[in-house]
């Protein structure tokens, strides 16, 4: 496979043109000037113009359609969301009318390709002029129009799962306004398509969720990723005894918090989840920790675990990273986004460096039909294989 990076491709620097004042104007004013001083010309104001080229800017969430490979939706750190449907040779914007345009996440019901959904807020957080959402918006003709559908104060979205059979069941993983405490954090789930909405995880105002995964056999069975963070305006107070691994294994209806020893001890910082697609009782957890490894591996469903990886670069500068995901068809390749893009293929004991289209990585997507089909994105744009 080769990296295709579309037209929204690696931000470049601008080219910059300055108008320039004739030297015989100059000098004319300098002296020997034919005309009073105020009538003479005077200089234009210094300014800057952008001539090009075009760029995407940061890209924090994308999401395509299975077997599919000319349709997918970016949605932009603040630039709103976009589709393509020839094969990202072209983006329309299709959320502009829409009153916010920071978007954390974006899902494509996978019984209804029509169904998108889009979460606001970026989640990717390291500053806090970052910029947050008003909750979750419905498109049921496939991004032509949208329709908001509540949360409106859950600040950052990091992550949505929509139910594979039942599109009216949806789970919103919800980080927070974390420059303070805040009571909408957690896990969200809907079973009427976004009427109503149910707080089903929450484990305290410091602490919101930042990654989520369903099991591909059993939709019964998530498993999240929690996060105690702080966001100043001086330091990010990353971590805290908020953080953990947990599961429900009845829909969201309960969870608990995973306390298998082989996991870090607490207090660790920001995690991300993965359930391997083909083998539910492969899975995966991206941790943030000093120094107590990287990358965690459960190979039992989520009882009992071991880390797998002490790798530093796969979770260097958490808060803005910490995105992990699993082939669809091979329990043993892993994806990690970090600073750079990590692929491993040997159940995450190594991480051979690849470069796939994006830097400062941090969404991906893989088809569920087609695990050579993927797309990464970063602050550069968003880059798609062939």
């Amino acid at each position: 496979m080769r990296g295709v990076s579309p037209q929204v491709g690696p931000l470049m620097a601008a080219l910059l043109i300055l108008p320039l004042v004739p030297m015989a104007a100059n000098a004319q004013r300098r002296g020997g000037a034919q005309g009073h001083p105020d009538t003479a010309e005077r200089p234009r104001p210094l300014r800057f113009d952008y001539v090009g080229p075009q760029s995407a800017g940061r890209v924090s969430a994308i999401a395509g359609i299975p077997g599919d490979t000319t349709t997918y939706y970016i949605g932009g750190a603040s630039g709103g969301v976009w589709k393509t449907t020839d094969g990202a040779r072209t983006f329309t914007p299709v959320f502009d009318d829409e009153p916010v345009q920071a978007i954390g996440a974006l899902a494509v019901a996978p019984s209804n390709p029509k169904i998108v959904w889009a979460g606001t807020g970026e989640a990717w957080a390291i500053r806090d002029a970052d910029i947050m959402g008003d909750g979750v918006y419905k498109s049921v003709d496939g991004g032509a129009h949208w329709q908001h559908m509540g949360l409106p104060k859950t600040g950052r979205i990091a992550r949505i799962i929509v139910h594979p059979t039942n599109p009216d069941i949806v789970f919103v993983c919800a980080l927070g306004q974390i420059t303070g405490t805040d009571p909408h954090r957690g896990v969200f789930r809907t079973e009427d398509g976004g009427k109503t909405w149910k707080h089903v995880l929450f484990v305290n105002d410091s602490t919101g969720c930042s990654g989520l995964s369903m099991d591909a056999h059993d939709p019964n069975v998530l498993f999240a990723g929690t996060w105690q963070v702080q966001l100043n305006t001086w330091t990010m107070k990353s971590g805290g005894p908020g953080s953990g691994v947990y599961v429900t294994r009845d829909g969201g209806t309960h969870w608990a918090r995973i306390t298998d020893p082989g996991l870090p001890k607490s207090p660790v910082g920001k995690i991300d989840v993965a359930v391997a697609p083909s083998d539910s009782k492969r899975v995966y957890a991206l941790i943030e920790t000093p120094n107590q490894g990287s990358l965690w591996r459960s190979d039992d469903g989520g009882h009992k675990w071991r880390v797998v990886s002490w790798d530093r670069t796969l979770i260097g500068r958490a808060g803005y990273y910490i995105n992990v995901d699993v082939n669809p068809l091979n329990e043993n390749e892993v994806l990690i986004a970090s600073s750079s893009f990590h692929r491993s293929t040997d159940g995450g004991l190594t991480f051979p460096l690849e470069d796939r289209g994006c830097g400062d990585c941090h969404a991906i997507w893989m088809d569920p039909l087609n695990p050579d089909h993927w797309i990464t994105s970063g602050d550069g744009g968003a880059g798609i294989t062939k």
